[in-house]
């Protein structure tokens, strides 16, 4: 295969004893090491200090396979090299992009983690690729960033496969950045959970699928999370008549679920309350969508989907403050009882809503978990939600929009978004 060398092992020296670990991986592991190009994307690459130690140990053979394998490695770009160590069987040299670039103020987005991200997904990816089981990732300066990129490009969802990919066990290469690592990790699981629950077909992950999955994950995650998956009866004694109206139109029966964390050492601060919107099928109700794509509508819970993800993740991650999630969750569908064009439903503030188009649920059943979320008395509410397609005529898939009336949220909104590369525009 171009780009894969083997090399005998009798002409290659093993780490000396007193710099190297106990490999767990013996001779099925694998080792992603990064380069960076230079300022002129020319002449050799300039290897991390992993990437340069390895190549010391093996006597300067991966610098000098890397020079003659082809032209310098670009960013996000792969190379493999086989039999250059005795405790990994394969190599991959991923490509970082220019070193310190920096944040790119017309982007908004921090492109040394970014571009980290990205070669790290490659590299695992090439190694599940290869069947190698177990892979010790370079951190590459920023070993969050590295641990973000490794189960990211590693997640599928392959739930309903007969033939799953091999699984691949992600290690930290060396010991530079251990915490950052795991917290890295826990970052892109909550991610990815937020990935399982949307990719899910809809009759798999039902307002009820989706309340038991949360509860589960987060009574095994923290002590500090109390669950409440609030059925029809309740939602009807709390007088929700507009989240009511768009769950009346399905057989699957409406779940709010309310998710408190208190990580803060004063049960009485003030809560942060996340409310994310939870259809688990949109379509479109009496004024149905075109049936092209339509399976798509699955992923409609996105904000439910977020919000609870990031709860899973701060209580993992211990933050010391207070939250609470509220997620609307039922399904958008036609039928003799379903709303129709013309009618009008009753709020949970007392407030009547003219219903123009069925396919314009979300703010229904945001309407009534906001109102409710003024009871906790927040010190800030922030609801998430795949709200309308305007949204991405406006922006594309390159940014998130966001409409505040507080600009100290949105600073810190703004401000954290080039860190994650999940990019806002406000308003």
């Amino acid at each position: 295969m171009k780009g894969s060398y083997c090399i005998p092992h009798k002409v290659l020296h093993p780490f000396p004893k007193q710099a190297s670990r106990k490999s767990i991986f013996s001779m099925t592991g694998g080792l992603i090491l990064g380069v960076f190009t230079n300022e002129n994307e020319e002449g050799p690459s300039q290897f991390t200090n992993a990437a340069d130690t390895f190549d010391k140990h093996v006597s300067g053979k991966l610098r000098e396979l890397l020079a003659i394998s082809g032209p310098s490695l670009k960013k996000g770009k792969t190379r493999i090299f086989h039999g250059l160590h005795q405790d990994f069987s394969s190599i991959v040299v991923v490509g970082l992009g220019k070193k310190a670039a920096g944040v790119n103020p017309y982007e908004n987005w921090d492109e040394d983690k970014e571009n980290i991200r990205a070669a790290i997904a490659a590299g695992c990816r090439q190694i599940q690729d290869l069947e190698v089981p177990s892979v010790e990732v370079d951190p590459c300066g920023d070993a969050q960033a590295a641990a973000e990129g490794a189960l990211l490009g590693l997640f599928e969802y392959d739930e309903l496969k007969q033939k799953k990919k091999p699984p691949v066990d992600v290690q930290l290469h060396g010991s530079d950045g251990t915490e950052a690592w795991k917290k890295g990790l826990i970052y892109a699981k909550g991610q990815n959970l937020a990935r399982y629950l949307m990719e899910a077909p809809a009759n798999h992950m039902t307002p009820t699928r989706f309340a038991t999955i949360v509860e589960e994950k987060l009574k095994s995650c923290s002590n500090k999370v109390t669950v409440h998956i609030r059925n029809k009866s309740w939602i009807e004694a709390q007088e929700m008549g507009s989240f009511l109206s768009v769950a009346k139109g399905s057989d699957e029966p409406p779940v709010l679920l309310e998710v408190h964390y208190k990580g803060s050492s004063d049960a009485n601060e003030p809560p942060l309350v996340f409310v994310g919107k939870g259809i688990t099928f949109d379509s479109g109700g009496i004024s149905i969508k075109p049936s092209s794509n339509m399976d798509a509508m699955r992923a409609d819970m996105g904000g439910a989907a977020t919000i609870c993800s990031a709860i899973i993740t701060a209580a993992e991650l211990k933050l010391p403050l207070n939250m609470i999630g509220l997620t609307p969750l039922c399904e958008n569908m036609p039928s003799g009882k379903a709303n129709k064009p013309g009618d009008v439903v009753k709020a949970k503030n007392g407030k009547t809503i003219q219903v123009d188009n069925t396919d314009a649920e979300g703010r229904l059943v945001l309407a009534d978990a906001l109102c409710y979320a003024h009871s906790f008395k927040p010190r800030a509410i922030v609801d998430a939600a795949t709200l309308t397609g305007a949204m991405d005529v406006a922006l594309g898939s390159g940014a998130t929009g966001v409409f505040t009336n507080s600009h100290q949220l949105w600073n810190h909104l703004y401000e954290v978004s080039s860190c994650t590369n999940n990019r806002h525009e406000g308003d």
